[in-house]
């Protein structure tokens, strides 16, 4: 960006001058700006031309010219950010805006939360750190999952508060009497971002992209043909009836995105900007089903912005501020809830090192000490464990005189909050005797074969989405950790149980049956939920319809900007 190379460059000769007069060779302005005396001169005549400077210079060769700052590089980059988002340019502000952090607060605090711009209603949502490529398939962390949902639709679809799976792309379908054909009626009148019309033909091709995805092959394992009868029809032939498919087909590894470009979806908002600095979706005008009030999203990255903030909670990703923290006498809490999602401690009993007895000890250890209730933790932020579900309970275990081994080792990756619980779990296994090894996994999801296998003790998160049962049951499937941990007996009951859950036509019983499968893990000390966390979004008034989703989210759709009128007559 020139801009910022020159704002660089005013710097130098600023803190070498200050605001005063002073005698300069072109030669001695040359080495402050660590360039040839030729583009010296060049950059002289572009800050006196912008108004920067007073400079009047001399004829003759080492003639000492007169030269004066006349403005601050801290004022001239607070009038450049703040032309520059009046203009719309919202990624030459971000980048010109890491040259200032400290007076970054004032310069973006009137632009930020909800804003109206071009006569369209805005929501720009600053945010602590910058955010993976929105590919489906590829997506670990919980706001691009949000994103993902908000760009891609499914044939299904979840609506906040309700655990049934809903028609997105698919207006309706109907289910064989033997559960093995499953025909999905697309809706008429589909369109990709792109203005392209949307293809049954497309979504049979993704499909089978997706049958052969490291992610996506597990919600269509029971698969065995994609057909499409007719135009507006996708039919999928099973070898195993699958009641749980609807729900799979709501799932993010199975949001059909362009079989040609991973990127361009066909849900509410469209991606039209993704950098560094700046994230951008805008509404999807040929959107098929309601269209939401915004016109567009916006994640400003600013992770300097989050630094200056005393209160830690704040920067903390299940906290979600739209608009400043300096304007708390009008941002505050408009939604809150305790996440179903959990985090969790979980035994490898595959590796050998540890039996159940020993588990369950090292469970009961945790859930008797008090340890989480005493952790320097910020309670606002988490709450202790007691069930995995709702109405799903927690075991306790007896006490057990058993002894641990001398030497365990413990695998944990983010959130921050485990390496706490990691240091006082090691404090608590040492005053037993046993020593433990703690080793950090970069990543939230268990990726690394080899360091799963290698450790004994595992800490880590579950997420859940609004159909908790679908969720968990997507948990057993999925996820690298149950081969890695579970013998192999275990992980063949295992399996053997999940195809006979997935065949129980109704909703409850197949709940209830995967809650006694999870209930004898827990009380095998196999996996056991230690704390939930406590989701909060932050708004001024300006800002409604804030309704929070079971992933700590608020749904894009429903929130809404009053235009400026209302505002200035509320």
């Amino acid at each position: 960006m020139r801009l910022q190379n020159r704002l660089n460059q005013y710097q130098r000769l600023y803190v070498k001058t200050g605001q005063e007069p002073v005698f300069l060779t072109v030669a001695e302005l040359a080495e402050i700006f660590c360039c040839s005396e030729r583009h010296t001169r060049t950059l002289l005549s572009h800050f006196k031309d912008a108004g920067w400077i007073n400079w009047q210079s001399q004829s003759g060769r080492g003639k000492r010219a007169s030269l004066r700052c006349l403005k601050s590089p801290e004022d001239l980059r607070g009038a450049y950010l703040q032309e520059l988002l009046k203009n719309g340019e919202h990624s030459a502000a971000l980048q010109l805006s890491q040259l200032d952090p400290t007076h970054l607060n004032t310069l973006l605090a009137p632009h930020l939360g909800g804003q109206w711009q071009e006569d369209a209603p805005t929501l720009r949502i600053p945010y602590y750190r910058p955010l993976q490529l929105l590919d489906p398939l590829t997506l670990t962390g919980r706001a691009e999952q949000h994103l993902a949902h908000t760009i891609h639709a499914g044939l299904t679809h979840f609506v906040p508060g309700n655990p049934t799976p809903q028609p997105d792309l698919a207006h309706h379908w109907q289910i064989s009497h033997d559960g093995k054909t499953w025909q999905f009626f697309l809706r008429s009148q589909l369109f990709w971002h792109n203005g392209e019309p949307l293809k049954t033909a497309q979504l049979l091709t993704r499909f089978e992209q997706l049958r052969h995805s490291a992610r996506g092959k597990h919600n269509l394992a029971s698969v065995i043909q994609i057909s499409q009868p007719h135009a507006q029809c996708l039919q999928f032939d099973l070898d195993t009836p699958d009641y749980w498919l609807a729900h799979r087909f709501a799932d993010l590894s199975c949001l059909l995105s362009h079989p040609e470009n991973p990127h361009i979806g066909a849900g509410p908002f469209r991606l039209t900007h993704f950098s560094p600095e700046l994230v951008r979706l805008e509404q999807h005008t040929l959107y098929t089903l309601q269209h939401p009030y915004l016109a567009a999203i916006e994640f400003w990255i600013t992770p300097q912005l989050f630094a200056q903030k005393n209160n830690v909670s704040c920067q903390h990703p299940v906290r979600i501020i739209l608009g400043e923290e300096e304007e708390l006498s009008r941002v505050k809490p408009v939604r809150r809830s305790t996440s179903l999602g959990f985090c969790y401690i979980a035994t490898n009993l595959r590796r050998g090192v540890l039996n159940e007895a020993q588990a369950r000890k090292i469970v009961r250890l945790i859930q008797r000490s008090g340890m989480l209730d005493n952790l320097p933790i910020d309670h606002d932020l988490v709450k202790a464990s007691k069930e995995m579900l709702p109405g799903w309970p927690i075991p306790l275990h007896d006490d057990t005189d058993v002894r641990l081994p001398e030497k365990l080792r413990l695998l944990f990756h983010p959130p921050v909050e485990f390496e706490l619980v990691a240091q006082a779990l090691q404090q608590k296994l040492a005053d037993e005797g046993c020593t433990l090894e703690i080793v950090y996994h970069e990543g939230r999801l268990w990726e690394d074969v080899e360091k799963l296998k290698a450790a004994d003790l595992l800490l880590g998160d579950r997420l859940i989405g609004e159909s908790p049962e679908a969720t968990l049951e997507n948990w057993l499937q999925q996820d690298p950790l149950w081969p890695e941990i579970l013998r192999k007996d275990d992980l063949r009951r295992q399996q053997q149980r999940l195809i006979h859950i997935q065949q129980i036509p109704h909703e409850n019983r197949r709940a209830d049956e995967l809650s006694d499968h999870f209930y004898q893990w827990m009380q095998n000390g196999i996996v056991t939920p230690l704390f939930n966390y406590q989701y909060q979004v932050s708004a001024p008034p300006r800002i409604s319809g804030v309704q929070l989703t079971a992933w700590g989210w608020f749904d894009f759709c429903q929130a809404w900007v009053p235009p400026p009128l209302l505002s200035e007559n509320a």
